[in-house]
């Protein structure tokens, strides 16, 4: 299930947007607002949810979580993105990565 995190998720969000890849959280991150969407089979959906609430498609990145093991991971196709300087599916700066998890553990750990 996809849902939009303004504030630290609760156990039945979490359980709710661990349930399409059994324990894996597929999110979108919107870097200005500090806001996530997780959960979902695309990252896709979670950035169209994202820019229906108001954020720009510059600030918002892809990765997911393991929810078991929490290791963070950068990937997505909506992270490439050559006219920013990220011709990857992987975010490639440190500083947005750091960014990213901030904001995963304060909203998600």
């Amino acid at each position: 299930m996809l849902l939009i995190i303004k504030s630290k998720a609760t156990p039945e969000e979490i359980q709710k947007m661990s349930e399409d890849f059994d324990g894996y959280i597929k999110l979108v991150i919107d870097m200005e607002r500090n806001i996530l969407a997780g959960g979902g089979e695309r990252h896709f959906d979670g950035e169209q949810l994202l820019l229906k609430e108001g954020s720009q498609q510059e600030n918002l990145w892809g990765g997911g979580i393991d929810w078991e093991t929490k290791e963070i991971d950068y990937n997505s196709i909506i992270n490439l993105r050559p006219g920013q300087n990220n011709p990857s599916r992987d975010i490639l700066s440190q500083k947005i990565r750091q960014k990213f998890d901030k904001i995963v553990k304060d909203l998600l750990l």
